[in-house]
């Protein structure tokens, strides 16, 4: 994680302090102009680095700056080619070299519409970057950006080759740390969900090439990001790579498929699914997936609760941490929603099994207030997800994982969905449930999340979930165990792990209190045989002996 990365964190604290001197105190503002001029700069390396491939081996590449662009403005006139620019010039390594005020003029009025403009008409990255604004206002500030920018990629560049550490990895840091810089991180219960909880999670559903993924609450695209490279690191592996290392949570995966087949990218691409209800984070989110090597994401502006939004039985796998907090409007509220409350917690969980198809898998994150809230629509949702899912596991998460962002208590849900909403079953889905404590995850739990020794509970819930066996895993007094649906149900649904668990008191025998006196008498006047002699020099050891004769 960043905070590990002293050198870099340092050059983000710098980046956040140039935008806040330079007049832009908003920091969801601040990350969307940061995040567009990282872009400008991955988007060159990429393409250099593409280039520099072709040439190696002979293929054929035709570069994102190669030719000229004419502004959408211009393209009907007649004259529109007098308006065309030439596309090398929009290269951040050819902008950068500009004077500080010809600088702040060519990347808003060609490069940042070149950006916004580059997939197509109809792209969608191009319809969210509709209404998106280049708002630097003052060149010395663009100037420093772009100086820390590059100093922050060559750190990035120094630590993939010196530490090993896949250089989009590394780029998720930044993004990850420029994320917890929000001050409105946690607003209507949006948590950032840490980067080795979503590979906890991948390993737990085990995503495949072809497998229809969604995540309802996207934000800036963690748990798609987390899904293609699951798959593309499963896909290198049966392709024979051998130079895979774990990393320092003891996950294996690669970065950017760069190997992958033009038909393998496309089904990737097409597979991948985002939603989002704030335009900011769609944005963000779309921007994240392309520097990861996902040409063209399928993130949308769309509120998976409410009416307008129809999709149902529609996926493979969803992964997902939604919004904890809060409540949606009545009236707006999708009216295939049954629970009858307004908490967004259960709403999101039930329409989550709804957007599953039969046979699917959800990883979501909850708050554990959900495992045993006493509420008809709790109930409700726990009954269904015992009865209409086969619900796998409940893994409780210990309250730091979401710190600096909030001390809140989460667990880990895992069900498949087995019978539709309103489809008759003739007996419930679900035999057995899975529960596991984690304890640590490999990291502080306090605000600062330091990177701790070894992996904490991260290797071993993966390994015991896959192992895990109803018939033999059944003492509760363990940190996991399974539970029979019938403890469940005589529990009224009840899915906190304390319910199951057993405490182990361990008996312990102590000494006779004349045993233990006769040895604090013993330390203080050692063998002499004239305790009396003894008493009269200490305090202590006359009122030892005055205790040691009253319980005889």
């Amino acid at each position: 994680m960043l905070q590990n990365n002293p050198e870099l964190k340092s050059k983000i604290d710098q980046l956040w302090n140039k935008f806040w001197s330079g007049g832009i105190s908003n920091p969801l503002t601040a990350i969307e102009q940061i995040t567009y001029l990282l872009f400008m700069k991955r988007l060159d390396e990429l393409d250099q680095k593409k280039q520099a491939d072709a040439d190696w081996t002979g293929d054929k590449y035709v570069s994102k700056f190669s030719g000229s662009w004419i502004p959408p403005e211009y393209r009907k006139q007649e004259d529109a080619e007098k308006y065309a620019i030439a596309k090398q010039t929009l290269r951040w390594s050819e902008f950068k070299r500009m004077q500080a005020e010809d600088m702040l003029q060519h990347v808003q009025n060609k490069v940042f519409p070149f950006l916004k403009d580059m997939n197509g008409t109809e792209s969608n990255f191009t319809h969210h970057m509709k209404n998106a604004v280049f708002i630097i206002p003052k060149p010395a500030l663009l100037v420093e950006a772009v100086k820390t920018i590059d100093e922050i990629f060559e750190i990035m560049e120094r630590d993939s080759q010196e530490k090993g550490q896949a250089f989009q990895d590394i780029q998720g840091d930044v993004y990850e740390m420029l994320l917890s810089e929000i001050a409105s991180a946690g607003k209507n219960g949006q948590f950032r969900t840490p980067r080795h909880i979503i590979k906890l999670m991948a390993e737990l559903v085990r995503p495949q090439l072809g497998h229809r993924i969604v995540d309802p609450a996207c934000g800036s695209g963690g748990f798609l990001l987390g899904a293609y490279q699951y798959v593309v690191t499963q896909l290198a592996r049966r392709n024979g790579a051998k130079d895979l290392t774990a990393d320092e949570d003891g996950f294996l995966r690669t970065s950017v498929a760069a190997g992958l087949t033009e038909n393998t990218q496309k089904i990737l691409t097409n597979t991948l699914h985002g939603y989002d209800i704030d335009s900011t984070m769609v944005r963000l989110g779309l921007m994240n997936l392309m520097m990861h090597g996902i040409n063209e994401p399928q993130i949308d502006y769309k509120d998976t609760l409410s009416k307008s939004f129809t999709e149902e039985s529609e996926y493979d796998i969803v992964m997902a941490n939604p919004p904890f907090t809060g409540s949606i409007d009545k009236g707006d509220i999708n009216e295939n929603l049954t629970l009858g409350t307004t908490k967004t917690e259960l709403l999101f969980v039930e329409n989550i099994y709804r957007l599953l198809k039969k046979g699917g898998t959800a990883c979501v994150i909850v708050p554990q207030g959900v495992l045993f809230g006493s509420g008809m629509a709790f109930k409700t949702l726990r009954q269904m997800l015992i009865e209409r899912c086969d619900l796998k596991a409940v893994i409780t998460l210990p309250s730091g994982v979401f710190k600096p962002y909030a001390g809140v208590s989460t667990a880990i849900l895992l069900f498949t969905k087995v019978w539709n909403p309103k489809e008759k079953f003739s007996q419930p889905a679900t035999e057995s449930v899975w529960f596991y404590e984690m304890v640590a995850d490999g990291y502080s739990l306090d605000d600062k999340r330091n990177k701790q020794d070894g992996y904490g509970d991260l290797q071993d819930i993966i390994a015991k979930y896959h192992a895990r066996n109803p018939a033999t895993d059944t003492d509760r007094t363990q940190k996991c165990f399974c539970v029979p649906r019938a403890d469940i149900t005589a529990e009224n649904y009840d899915l906190s792990l304390s319910r199951y668990k057993q405490d182990v008191f361990e008996e312990i025998e102590y000494e006779a209190p004349s045993v233990i006196l006769d040895k604090l008498l013993k330390a203080e006047i050692g063998d002499t045989a004239d305790a009396d002699l003894a008493a009269i020099h200490s305090g202590i050891v006359r009122e030892l002996l005055e205790l040691r004769e009253m319980i005889g």
